[in-house]
């Protein structure tokens, strides 16, 4: 079968890309993205007039419909401009949009769901903690207790990015002890990020410095029970159904920075002048780039491929570690090319290679390792767990 979009689709992208063009060409994105701790507002707000931030939600509670290839056709397109920004998007999208449609109550669709689709409600994870990393649970210290009509939280995460900015943390917290060769019950809440006893600091890092990343105190913060999603104590079951889509988007992301990169490059080597003739003559640089197209048209059947088996409904996990696995990879590559490309250029904060690559070079650590996510793959085939 021919792997392409259809034609409502074709209309979406051509939509989200004229979008782009106006509003956020990549000039505007560089200029957002120095400015530090900064958080776009201007952005978040435009998305919400264009009513992006409805992509993905059911049109039952507020939203404009669409699946996982309609989400990553929009990530894709923003991303090809506004590089790591898009998590602006993506964020709130994820934790709070595919969290909630997956494991809020109807009364929590309707009450949160509509607000999140008019671009009202921001949301930011709060799972990772300081001496996890990827022993996401065995290292969990945040502790969820339950009280009289909720939850007491104590604890700390680590980047929780947009954090500051939102206005309700998807946190996860182990709630008891763990069983002898079991993971500890944990439990998924929605947290008021206004709620009394929580703390925050930015931390300073070398991509995506306007979307800020964030450690989170939580000391003894209440939380009512009707901001609990799903079941008390199955907490990681409830974010383990949206993390196949978490890795989709990322390799979407990336796809849509190779886009960037690659228009960049193919720009620079026309017009750039050395030894006579346009650097675009030279053999190598067009072996750079044809290195990047090629990996572009890997990572684009990998997304989409990957996306329809979600949107249908098929067991993708294989699938979505391999996207997220390799398009990371090929993304992290391609930029580095991007900026041999420019040469000294490419060094300069005036250009968009070297921003794509400070916001990609996270894609191959988070949300989940390479190495992680190559250890899931090998375990997908039978082999013993090797940790």
């Amino acid at each position: 079968m021919l792997l392409d979009l259809d034609d409502d689709r074709r209309a979406f992208r051509a939509t989200v890309r004229s979008w782009v063009d106006k509003n956020f060409p990549p000039d505007r994105a560089l200029e957002l993205e120095k400015r530090e701790y900064q958080y776009p507002y201007e952005l978040w707000e435009g998305l919400a007039e264009a009513g992006y931030h409805a992509v993905g939600i059911d049109e039952e509670y507020g939203g404009q419909g669409g699946n996982a290839v309609d989400t990553a056709v929009l990530a894709r397109e923003l991303a090809r401009s506004l590089g790591g920004l898009s998590w602006v998007w993506g964020m709130s999208s994820f934790a709070g949009g595919k969290s909630l449609s997956h494991g809020g109550t109807d009364e929590q669709k309707r009450e949160y769901l509509p607000r999140l689709a008019a671009g009202e409600i921001r949301v930011s994870i709060a799972v990772t903690e300081p001496g996890g990393g990827t022993d996401l649970l065995g290292a969990m210290t945040t502790r969820a207790e339950k009280v009289e009509g909720g939850w007491r939280v104590s604890g700390q995460k680590m980047w929780s990015t947009g954090a500051k900015e939102a206005t309700y943390l998807l946190l996860l917290a182990r709630s008891g002890p763990a069983e002898p060769g079991r993971r500890p019950p944990t439990t998924l809440l929605l947290v008021p990020t206004a709620s009394p006893g929580i703390e925050m600091r930015y931390i300073p890092k070398l991509g995506m410095r306007a979307m800020g990343s964030c450690e989170v105190f939580l000391d003894d913060v209440f939380v009512p029970d009707s901001q609990l999603l799903g079941e008390p104590h199955q907490g990681f079951r409830v974010l383990l159904a949206s993390l196949n889509n978490e890795r989709i988007m990322s390799g979407a992301l990336a796809l849509g920075m190779i886009d960037g990169i690659l228009e960049e490059s193919v720009e620079y080597a026309r017009t750039r002048t050395t030894f006579g003739k346009v650097i675009g003559g030279h053999q190598i640089i067009q072996h750079y780039i044809a290195d990047t197209a090629l990996g572009r048209k890997q990572a684009e059947l990998m997304v989409f491929d990957a996306a329809w088996r979600e949107a249908a409904g098929v067991p993708c996990h294989q699938e979505a570690n391999m996207v997220k696995v390799v398009t990371s990879e090929l993304a992290v590559a391609a930029a580095d090319r991007g900026i041999q490309i420019l040469g000294g250029m490419g060094i300069s904060s005036e250009t968009h290679a070297q921003r794509f690559w400070r916001d990609l070079r996270q894609f191959r650590i988070a949300p989940i390792s390479n190495e992680l996510a190559r250890q899931n793959l090998a375990e997908s085939f039978g082999l013993p767990r090797s940790y």
